[in-house]
């Protein structure tokens, strides 16, 4: 299989395809990702923590991914040329951040694969020991 850059599209794509998965929509129309009731992906709208360090705007293109563990965030966000992030509001959460304007710095490979994680992360036990023998 040949990789290519991600897109945002992708990010929906692979969300909506995960087994049990809605999207609703946030109280500013953003989309959220949901499986049981709880959020796996969530397309932020823009918050003071998340802004341009240069002019102090806030960023509008910020996409919430949920993780596994501490050490699946740091693993992500260590590399200062990373394009995940997080902050302060987000110490001790189980989530990375990342523009929409930069995820064409992984490819769509790694982002399924982060994708299915934070679906795995946030499914029911039943569901995730299913998905995971339908897919080892």
């Amino acid at each position: 299989m040949r990789d290519r850059p991600a897109r945002v599209a992708d990010v929906h794509e692979i969300a909506a395809a995960m087994p049990h998965s809605t999207r609703i929509e946030g109280p500013k129309g953003n989309p959220i990702y949901q499986v049981g009731g709880k959020s796996f992906v969530f397309f932020r709208t823009p918050q003071p923590d998340a802004e341009d360090p240069e002019t102090g705007e806030r960023y509008t293109d910020v996409i919430m991914i949920w993780v596994e563990s501490d050490a699946d965030k740091l693993a992500l966000i260590q590399d200062p040329h990373s394009p995940f992030f997080t902050t302060d509001r987000f110490e001790g959460h189980p989530s990375v951040l990342v523009r929409a304007s930069r995820l064409s710095e992984i490819g769509k490979i790694e982002l399924t694969e982060l994708i299915q994680d934070a679906w795995l992360s946030r499914a029911s036990k039943r569901r995730a020991e299913r998905w995971l023998a339908e897919h080892s």
